[in-house]
């Protein structure tokens, strides 16, 4: 779902890599269209809050038991630490607390050529909400 039905989430090229119950892995492969900083060849900081928030959401989505909740973002912190270098990048999420309305994220994000070397760290809030069709 995650990859094929959010349009937006296509066009950035973001792919699940895991996902456990409250914990998700995905990536973007580079691509020259990522780039937000020409001289020093830098990932775009749009393209790293984009994958921390889409990663937030993930985690949070697979912890919640109704298979019909819906996850929007209350509010998210993001920290860049360094560059985003041209390669692929991995926001790792796990989630800190679920509730029945509410859950909150913690996200780092790396490269796989770099483990331990984080790009950026994010807090995540998001709202937990049930879809309800119209009858």
């Amino acid at each position: 779902m995650m990859e094929t039905q959010i349009p937006f989430n296509k066009v950035v090229g973001i792919r699940v890599a895991e996902v456990d119950r409250g914990r998700v892995r995905l990536e973007i492969p580079f691509r020259e269209e990522l780039i937000g900083d020409s001289v020093r060849r830098a990932i775009h900081g749009g393209v790293l809050s984009t994958l921390a928030d889409t990663a937030g959401g993930a985690a949070v989505w697979s912890a919640v038991e109704d298979p019909r909740a819906r996850v929007q973002t209350i509010d998210l912190r993001i920290d860049y630490l360094r560059p985003g270098r041209a390669e692929t990048l991995v926001a790792e999420a796990t989630v800190a607390r679920v509730g029945r309305r509410v859950g909150v994220v913690d996200v780092r994000l790396f490269h796989p050529s770099a483990p331990l070397e984080s790009v950026a760290t994010a807090k995540g809030v998001y709202n937990i909400g049930v879809f309800k069709p119209k009858t």
